[in-house]
Protein backbone atom coordinates (compact mmCIF):
# COMPACT_ATOMS: atom_id res chain seq x y z
CA UNK A 1 0.00 0.00 0.00
CA UNK A 2 2.93 2.12 0.70
CA UNK A 3 4.58 1.83 -2.50
CA UNK A 4 1.06 2.60 -4.66
CA UNK A 5 1.12 5.78 -2.01
CA UNK A 6 4.33 7.18 -3.20
CA UNK A 7 3.74 6.24 -7.16
CA UNK A 8 0.72 8.37 -7.35
CA UNK A 9 2.61 11.25 -5.44
CA UNK A 10 5.54 10.78 -8.06
CA UNK A 11 2.99 10.98 -10.87
CA UNK A 12 1.07 13.96 -9.88
CA UNK A 13 4.26 16.15 -9.44
CA UNK A 14 4.71 17.36 -13.04
CA UNK A 15 0.76 18.30 -12.96
CA UNK A 16 1.21 20.71 -10.00
CA UNK A 17 4.25 21.90 -11.19
CA UNK A 18 3.12 23.11 -14.45
CA UNK A 19 -0.20 24.55 -12.04
CA UNK A 20 2.63 26.57 -10.34
CA UNK A 21 4.27 27.84 -13.78
CA UNK A 22 0.94 29.03 -14.84
CA UNK A 23 -0.10 30.62 -11.93
CA UNK A 24 3.41 32.15 -10.97
CA UNK A 25 4.99 32.50 -14.59
CA UNK A 26 2.02 33.52 -16.61
CA UNK A 27 3.11 33.86 -20.27
CA UNK A 28 2.82 37.63 -22.00
CA UNK A 29 0.25 36.69 -24.16
CA UNK A 30 -1.76 35.98 -21.31
CA UNK A 31 -0.90 39.03 -19.22
CA UNK A 32 -3.97 41.51 -20.28
CA UNK A 33 -4.01 45.42 -18.81
CA UNK A 34 -7.23 47.25 -18.22
CA UNK A 35 -7.12 50.87 -18.12
CA UNK A 36 -10.26 53.29 -16.41
CA UNK A 37 -10.70 56.61 -17.45
CA UNK A 38 -11.76 59.08 -14.63
CA UNK A 39 -13.08 62.36 -14.23
CA UNK A 40 -11.16 64.82 -11.94
CA UNK A 41 -10.36 68.41 -11.68
CA UNK A 42 -7.25 70.33 -12.40
CA UNK A 43 -6.96 73.42 -10.80
CA UNK A 44 -7.30 77.42 -12.52
CA UNK A 45 -5.74 80.82 -11.46
CA UNK A 46 -8.27 83.92 -12.77
CA UNK A 47 -7.96 87.19 -12.23
CA UNK A 48 -11.59 88.84 -10.68
CA UNK A 49 -11.41 91.73 -13.37
CA UNK A 50 -11.23 89.17 -16.10
CA UNK A 51 -14.54 88.03 -15.75
CA UNK A 52 -15.94 91.35 -13.68
CA UNK A 53 -15.31 93.32 -17.04
CA UNK A 54 -16.50 90.80 -19.18
CA UNK A 55 -20.60 91.09 -20.58
CA UNK A 56 -22.83 88.73 -19.33
CA UNK A 57 -24.22 87.45 -22.64
CA UNK A 58 -27.72 86.11 -22.92
CA UNK A 59 -27.46 83.21 -25.60
CA UNK A 60 -29.99 81.45 -27.71
CA UNK A 61 -31.42 78.49 -26.29
CA UNK A 62 -28.36 75.35 -26.74
CA UNK A 63 -28.56 71.38 -25.72
CA UNK A 64 -27.88 70.16 -22.05
CA UNK A 65 -24.39 68.85 -22.01
CA UNK A 66 -24.33 68.43 -18.41
CA UNK A 67 -27.54 69.42 -16.38
CA UNK A 68 -26.22 70.03 -12.45
CA UNK A 69 -29.69 72.26 -10.86
CA UNK A 70 -33.34 72.68 -11.72
CA UNK A 71 -35.40 75.29 -10.27
CA UNK A 72 -39.07 76.43 -11.29
CA UNK A 73 -40.72 79.92 -10.73
CA UNK A 74 -44.02 80.37 -12.57
CA UNK A 75 -44.35 78.63 -15.97
CA UNK A 76 -40.45 78.69 -15.99
CA UNK A 77 -38.22 75.66 -15.49
CA UNK A 78 -34.68 76.39 -14.70
CA UNK A 79 -31.82 74.29 -15.56
CA UNK A 80 -28.15 74.88 -14.37
CA UNK A 81 -24.53 73.39 -16.26
CA UNK A 82 -22.24 74.40 -13.57
CA UNK A 83 -19.74 76.30 -13.62
CA UNK A 84 -21.44 78.13 -17.02
CA UNK A 85 -24.92 79.07 -17.15
CA UNK A 86 -28.35 78.76 -17.00
CA UNK A 87 -30.90 77.61 -19.53
CA UNK A 88 -34.41 79.09 -19.37
CA UNK A 89 -37.40 77.17 -20.73
CA UNK A 90 -40.84 78.17 -20.97
CA UNK A 91 -42.69 74.79 -18.87
CA UNK A 92 -46.02 76.50 -19.68
CA UNK A 93 -46.79 72.46 -20.68
CA UNK A 94 -45.04 70.09 -19.00
CA UNK A 95 -45.47 67.27 -21.58
CA UNK A 96 -43.40 69.47 -23.76
CA UNK A 97 -41.21 72.06 -22.52
CA UNK A 98 -39.58 74.92 -25.03
CA UNK A 99 -36.12 76.01 -25.05
CA UNK A 100 -35.97 79.38 -24.69
CA UNK A 101 -32.72 81.15 -24.25
CA UNK A 102 -29.16 80.23 -22.24
CA UNK A 103 -27.57 82.69 -19.50
CA UNK A 104 -23.89 82.37 -19.79
CA UNK A 105 -22.58 82.63 -16.01
CA UNK A 106 -19.03 81.73 -16.00
CA UNK A 107 -18.36 79.93 -12.52
CA UNK A 108 -21.74 79.85 -11.58
CA UNK A 109 -23.04 76.93 -9.26
CA UNK A 110 -26.63 78.01 -7.77
CA UNK A 111 -30.01 80.14 -8.28
CA UNK A 112 -33.04 81.19 -6.45
CA UNK A 113 -35.64 84.06 -8.35
CA UNK A 114 -37.55 86.46 -5.78
CA UNK A 115 -39.66 88.64 -7.72
CA UNK A 116 -38.73 87.87 -11.15
CA UNK A 117 -35.36 88.87 -9.85
CA UNK A 118 -32.52 85.49 -10.09
CA UNK A 119 -29.75 85.55 -8.26
CA UNK A 120 -27.15 83.04 -9.47
CA UNK A 121 -23.30 83.42 -7.87
CA UNK A 122 -20.29 84.49 -10.60
CA UNK A 123 -17.11 82.81 -8.41
CA UNK A 124 -17.01 85.01 -5.99
CA UNK A 125 -19.77 87.50 -6.52
CA UNK A 126 -23.64 87.39 -6.71
CA UNK A 127 -25.18 88.58 -9.78
CA UNK A 128 -28.88 89.96 -9.77
CA UNK A 129 -30.77 89.40 -12.94
CA UNK A 130 -34.08 90.71 -14.01
CA UNK A 131 -36.02 88.15 -15.61
CA UNK A 132 -39.49 89.28 -15.87
CA UNK A 133 -39.32 89.11 -19.51
CA UNK A 134 -37.36 85.66 -20.42
CA UNK A 135 -36.40 87.40 -24.05
CA UNK A 136 -34.91 90.39 -22.37
CA UNK A 137 -33.23 89.40 -19.16
CA UNK A 138 -31.00 92.23 -17.87
CA UNK A 139 -27.86 92.37 -15.03
CA UNK A 140 -29.50 94.80 -12.19
CA UNK A 141 -27.02 94.62 -9.57
CA UNK A 142 -22.98 92.79 -9.16
CA UNK A 143 -22.69 92.13 -5.27
CA UNK A 144 -19.25 91.93 -4.94
CA UNK A 145 -16.60 89.49 -3.23
CA UNK A 146 -19.46 88.01 -1.31
CA UNK A 147 -18.10 84.13 -1.82
CA UNK A 148 -14.49 84.73 -0.46
CA UNK A 149 -13.96 81.37 -0.34
CA UNK A 150 -12.20 81.39 -4.09
CA UNK A 151 -9.85 83.56 -3.74
CA UNK A 152 -6.36 82.04 -3.23
CA UNK A 153 -4.86 86.12 -3.38
CA UNK A 154 -7.07 88.62 -1.62
CA UNK A 155 -4.68 91.18 -2.70
CA UNK A 156 -3.97 90.79 -6.00
CA UNK A 157 -7.63 89.60 -6.82
CA UNK A 158 -6.92 85.88 -7.86
CA UNK A 159 -9.14 83.36 -7.21
CA UNK A 160 -8.97 79.63 -8.09
CA UNK A 161 -11.07 77.39 -10.37
CA UNK A 162 -11.53 74.05 -11.34
CA UNK A 163 -11.64 72.58 -14.91
CA UNK A 164 -13.08 69.13 -15.54
CA UNK A 165 -9.96 66.80 -16.92
CA UNK A 166 -10.20 63.03 -17.92
CA UNK A 167 -7.18 60.96 -17.17
CA UNK A 168 -6.79 57.53 -17.66
CA UNK A 169 -5.20 54.83 -15.25
CA UNK A 170 -4.57 51.55 -14.83
CA UNK A 171 -5.94 51.41 -11.17
CA UNK A 172 -9.54 50.33 -11.29
CA UNK A 173 -9.89 51.90 -7.77
CA UNK A 174 -8.59 55.15 -7.88
CA UNK A 175 -10.57 57.68 -6.17
CA UNK A 176 -7.96 60.98 -5.65
CA UNK A 177 -6.54 62.59 -8.12
CA UNK A 178 -3.26 64.27 -7.62
CA UNK A 179 -4.67 67.56 -6.90
CA UNK A 180 -6.89 66.54 -4.14
CA UNK A 181 -10.69 66.99 -5.85
CA UNK A 182 -12.14 63.70 -6.69
CA UNK A 183 -11.51 61.03 -9.52
CA UNK A 184 -14.46 59.26 -10.83
CA UNK A 185 -14.90 56.49 -12.99
CA UNK A 186 -16.82 57.66 -15.91
CA UNK A 187 -18.43 54.36 -16.77
CA UNK A 188 -19.73 54.82 -12.91
CA UNK A 189 -22.69 57.31 -11.83
CA UNK A 190 -20.66 60.73 -10.93
CA UNK A 191 -23.30 63.36 -9.87
CA UNK A 192 -21.86 64.80 -6.74
CA UNK A 193 -21.98 68.26 -6.93
CA UNK A 194 -24.33 71.55 -6.15
CA UNK A 195 -27.86 71.31 -5.66
CA UNK A 196 -30.62 74.46 -5.15
CA UNK A 197 -32.90 75.47 -2.70
CA UNK A 198 -36.39 74.84 -2.29
CA UNK A 199 -38.86 77.44 -0.62
CA UNK A 200 -41.51 76.54 1.94
CA UNK A 201 -44.15 78.66 0.54
CA UNK A 202 -44.32 80.46 -2.97
CA UNK A 203 -45.49 83.68 -1.37
CA UNK A 204 -43.45 84.77 1.92
CA UNK A 205 -43.71 88.21 3.03
CA UNK A 206 -45.20 89.72 -0.10
CA UNK A 207 -43.01 88.51 -2.00
CA UNK A 208 -43.00 85.60 -4.85
CA UNK A 209 -40.38 82.92 -4.45
CA UNK A 210 -39.65 80.03 -7.12
CA UNK A 211 -39.03 76.31 -6.05
CA UNK A 212 -36.10 74.37 -6.24
CA UNK A 213 -34.81 71.04 -5.30
CA UNK A 214 -33.76 69.63 -1.54
CA UNK A 215 -29.85 69.52 -2.29
CA UNK A 216 -29.87 73.25 -1.94
CA UNK A 217 -27.26 75.72 -1.60
CA UNK A 218 -29.62 78.68 -2.10
CA UNK A 219 -32.62 79.91 -0.81
CA UNK A 220 -34.86 82.31 0.17
CA UNK A 221 -37.14 82.92 3.03
CA UNK A 222 -38.98 86.17 4.53
CA UNK A 223 -36.92 88.56 2.47
CA UNK A 224 -33.71 87.28 3.17
CA UNK A 225 -31.19 85.44 0.75
CA UNK A 226 -29.46 82.08 2.55
CA UNK A 227 -26.37 80.24 0.90
CA UNK A 228 -24.32 77.84 2.38
CA UNK A 229 -20.98 76.39 1.29
CA UNK A 230 -18.41 74.16 2.62
CA UNK A 231 -18.21 75.76 5.92
CA UNK A 232 -20.55 78.97 6.54
CA UNK A 233 -24.05 80.21 6.38
CA UNK A 234 -24.12 83.59 4.31
CA UNK A 235 -27.39 85.97 4.49
CA UNK A 236 -28.31 88.66 2.27
CA UNK A 237 -30.98 91.29 2.42
CA UNK A 238 -33.05 90.83 -0.62
CA UNK A 239 -35.84 92.90 0.72
CA UNK A 240 -36.10 95.09 -2.15
CA UNK A 241 -35.42 92.30 -4.60
CA UNK A 242 -33.15 93.66 -7.32
CA UNK A 243 -30.85 95.44 -4.39
CA UNK A 244 -29.49 92.06 -2.54
CA UNK A 245 -27.17 93.56 -0.08
CA UNK A 246 -24.82 90.92 2.47
CA UNK A 247 -25.36 91.17 5.57
CA UNK A 248 -23.36 88.27 7.96
CA UNK A 249 -21.50 85.45 7.86
CA UNK A 250 -22.22 82.74 9.81
CA UNK A 251 -19.50 79.61 10.66
CA UNK A 252 -21.38 76.23 10.72
CA UNK A 253 -18.35 73.88 10.68
CA UNK A 254 -17.46 71.74 7.67
CA UNK A 255 -19.19 69.78 5.07
CA UNK A 256 -21.90 71.94 4.84
CA UNK A 257 -23.84 70.57 1.84
CA UNK A 258 -27.54 71.60 1.78
CA UNK A 259 -29.98 74.21 3.11
CA UNK A 260 -34.03 73.81 3.46
CA UNK A 261 -36.44 76.71 4.99
CA UNK A 262 -39.74 75.61 6.70
CA UNK A 263 -42.11 77.75 8.43
CA UNK A 264 -38.95 80.37 9.70
CA UNK A 265 -36.56 78.11 10.43
CA UNK A 266 -33.58 76.79 8.28
CA UNK A 267 -32.41 73.32 8.05
CA UNK A 268 -29.12 72.82 6.76
CA UNK A 269 -27.48 69.34 5.59
CA UNK A 270 -24.27 68.73 6.35
CA UNK A 271 -21.61 65.57 6.14
CA UNK A 272 -21.87 64.96 9.60
CA UNK A 273 -25.71 65.62 10.91
CA UNK A 274 -27.97 68.48 10.35
CA UNK A 275 -28.19 71.51 11.77
CA UNK A 276 -31.58 73.48 12.10
CA UNK A 277 -31.37 77.45 13.10
CA UNK A 278 -34.70 79.96 13.77
CA UNK A 279 -34.64 82.20 11.22
CA UNK A 280 -37.29 84.38 12.73
CA UNK A 281 -35.01 87.10 13.03
CA UNK A 282 -34.27 86.75 9.59
CA UNK A 283 -31.20 89.04 9.67
CA UNK A 284 -29.57 87.31 12.17
CA UNK A 285 -30.33 83.41 12.49
CA UNK A 286 -29.50 81.89 15.69
CA UNK A 287 -28.86 78.11 16.31
CA UNK A 288 -31.64 75.86 17.41
CA UNK A 289 -29.68 71.88 17.73
CA UNK A 290 -27.73 69.66 15.82
CA UNK A 291 -28.66 66.12 14.93
CA UNK A 292 -25.53 64.30 14.54
CA UNK A 293 -24.74 61.14 11.99
CA UNK A 294 -22.40 58.93 10.46
CA UNK A 295 -20.14 60.75 7.85
CA UNK A 296 -22.37 61.07 5.25
CA UNK A 297 -23.76 63.23 2.45
CA UNK A 298 -27.16 64.50 3.69
CA UNK A 299 -29.83 66.41 1.89
CA UNK A 300 -33.02 66.97 4.45
CA UNK A 301 -37.09 67.86 3.73
CA UNK A 302 -39.51 68.29 6.51
CA UNK A 303 -43.42 68.76 7.43
CA UNK A 304 -44.83 69.97 10.65
CA UNK A 305 -43.21 66.67 12.33
CA UNK A 306 -40.81 65.24 11.19
CA UNK A 307 -37.44 65.37 8.65
CA UNK A 308 -36.72 63.34 6.13
CA UNK A 309 -32.61 62.93 5.48
CA UNK A 310 -31.33 60.99 3.25
CA UNK A 311 -27.34 59.53 4.14
CA UNK A 312 -25.56 58.08 0.88
CA UNK A 313 -21.81 57.01 0.26
CA UNK A 314 -20.05 58.18 -2.93
CA UNK A 315 -16.81 59.84 -3.64
CA UNK A 316 -17.11 62.76 -1.57
CA UNK A 317 -18.69 60.13 1.41
CA UNK A 318 -16.50 57.28 1.28
CA UNK A 319 -17.75 56.36 4.54
CA UNK A 320 -21.44 56.90 4.16
CA UNK A 321 -24.07 54.46 4.61
CA UNK A 322 -26.87 54.53 2.46
CA UNK A 323 -29.79 55.18 4.16
CA UNK A 324 -33.16 57.36 4.77
CA UNK A 325 -33.87 58.95 8.10
CA UNK A 326 -36.69 60.16 9.99
CA UNK A 327 -36.26 62.33 12.63
CA UNK A 328 -39.22 63.42 15.29
CA UNK A 329 -38.84 67.74 15.07
CA UNK A 330 -42.01 68.48 17.23
CA UNK A 331 -39.45 69.64 19.64
CA UNK A 332 -36.43 71.62 17.33
CA UNK A 333 -34.50 71.93 19.62
CA UNK A 334 -34.10 68.25 20.53
CA UNK A 335 -34.52 66.34 17.07
CA UNK A 336 -34.43 62.97 17.72
CA UNK A 337 -34.26 59.91 15.23
CA UNK A 338 -37.08 57.48 15.02
CA UNK A 339 -36.42 55.09 12.58
CA UNK A 340 -33.92 54.89 9.73
CA UNK A 341 -34.72 52.29 6.76
CA UNK A 342 -31.67 50.83 4.32
CA UNK A 343 -32.03 52.26 0.78
CA UNK A 344 -29.49 51.35 -2.57
CA UNK A 345 -27.80 55.18 -2.93
CA UNK A 346 -30.22 57.27 -1.99
CA UNK A 347 -29.39 61.50 -2.88
CA UNK A 348 -32.33 64.37 -3.23
CA UNK A 349 -36.05 63.69 -2.06
CA UNK A 350 -39.28 65.66 -2.43
CA UNK A 351 -42.40 65.59 0.31
CA UNK A 352 -45.81 66.39 -0.71
CA UNK A 353 -48.19 65.47 2.09
CA UNK A 354 -48.10 62.08 3.01
CA UNK A 355 -46.01 61.20 0.05
CA UNK A 356 -42.26 61.00 -0.57
CA UNK A 357 -40.30 60.64 -3.62
CA UNK A 358 -36.55 59.80 -3.44
CA UNK A 359 -33.88 59.79 -5.95
CA UNK A 360 -31.92 56.43 -5.99
CA UNK A 361 -28.67 57.36 -8.22
CA UNK A 362 -28.41 55.15 -10.39
CA UNK A 363 -31.39 53.27 -8.91
CA UNK A 364 -33.87 55.79 -10.12
CA UNK A 365 -36.75 56.82 -8.40
CA UNK A 366 -38.82 55.73 -5.61
CA UNK A 367 -42.24 56.66 -3.77
CA UNK A 368 -43.59 55.93 -0.65
CA UNK A 369 -46.70 56.47 1.34
CA UNK A 370 -45.20 58.28 4.93
CA UNK A 371 -48.14 58.64 6.46
CA UNK A 372 -46.93 55.90 8.58
CA UNK A 373 -43.18 56.68 9.44
CA UNK A 374 -42.46 53.63 11.29
CA UNK A 375 -43.64 51.50 8.11
CA UNK A 376 -42.36 53.53 5.35
CA UNK A 377 -40.46 50.26 3.86
CA UNK A 378 -43.95 48.39 3.74
CA UNK A 379 -45.57 51.32 1.98
CA UNK A 380 -43.36 51.91 -1.32
CA UNK A 381 -45.84 53.11 -4.27
CA UNK A 382 -43.58 52.26 -7.21
CA UNK A 383 -39.73 51.76 -7.80
CA UNK A 384 -38.72 53.03 -11.70
CA UNK A 385 -35.08 51.72 -12.25
CA UNK A 386 -34.49 52.79 -15.92
CA UNK A 387 -32.95 56.03 -15.35
CA UNK A 388 -30.93 57.58 -13.10
CA UNK A 389 -32.50 60.17 -10.50
CA UNK A 390 -30.55 62.94 -8.38
CA UNK A 391 -32.85 65.45 -7.09
CA UNK A 392 -36.97 65.93 -7.39
CA UNK A 393 -39.36 69.04 -7.24
CA UNK A 394 -42.58 68.25 -6.77
CA UNK A 395 -43.92 71.17 -8.85
CA UNK A 396 -47.66 72.36 -8.64
CA UNK A 397 -47.80 70.87 -12.25
CA UNK A 398 -45.35 67.64 -12.18
CA UNK A 399 -43.23 66.30 -10.65
CA UNK A 400 -39.53 67.40 -11.80
CA UNK A 401 -36.79 64.47 -11.63
CA UNK A 402 -33.10 65.50 -12.22
CA UNK A 403 -30.18 63.30 -13.28
CA UNK A 404 -27.18 62.71 -15.20
CA UNK A 405 -28.76 62.01 -18.64
CA UNK A 406 -31.18 64.79 -18.24
CA UNK A 407 -34.94 66.28 -16.67
CA UNK A 408 -37.56 63.89 -16.74
CA UNK A 409 -41.64 65.55 -15.79
CA UNK A 410 -44.28 63.12 -14.40
CA UNK A 411 -48.08 63.55 -13.83
CA UNK A 412 -48.62 63.11 -10.38
CA UNK A 413 -52.15 63.39 -9.75
CA UNK A 414 -52.16 60.33 -8.53
CA UNK A 415 -49.68 60.04 -6.31
CA UNK A 416 -49.55 55.85 -6.49
CA UNK A 417 -48.63 55.84 -10.35
CA UNK A 418 -46.50 58.34 -11.71
CA UNK A 419 -47.20 58.81 -15.86
CA UNK A 420 -43.84 59.82 -17.91
CA UNK A 421 -44.62 63.28 -19.58
CA UNK A 422 -41.74 64.37 -21.13
CA UNK A 423 -37.81 63.94 -20.66
CA UNK A 424 -35.22 66.69 -22.21
CA UNK A 425 -32.01 64.36 -22.64
CA UNK A 426 -28.45 65.86 -22.37
CA UNK A 427 -26.95 66.46 -26.01
CA UNK A 428 -24.27 63.92 -25.78
CA UNK A 429 -22.81 61.37 -23.04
Amino acid sequence: MKTQVQKKVKRSLPVLFSVLLLVFFPSCEDQLESSYTYQTQVPVFLQVNTFREADIIIEPPKPLDNPGKIYIFGDYLFVSEPGKGIHILDNTDPASPRNLNFINIPGTGDLAINDHILYADNYVDLLAFDISDPQDIKLVKREEDVFPNLYSNEETGTIITFKDTLITSTDPNMMWSSWGRPAIRTDFLAFESMAFASSDASRTGGQNYGQGGSMARFTLLSGHLYTVDDYDLRVFNVEDPTDPHYLKNINLGWGIETIFPFKGNLFIGSMTGMHIYDASNPSDPKKMAVYEHVTSCDPVVVNDTHAFVTLRSGAMCRMGVDELHVLDITDLYKPRLIKSYPMDNPHGLGLLGDYLYLAEGEHGLKSFNVADVLDITNNQLEHLDDFSAIDIIPGPKSLIVIGPDGVCQFDYSDPEKLKKLSCINVSFR
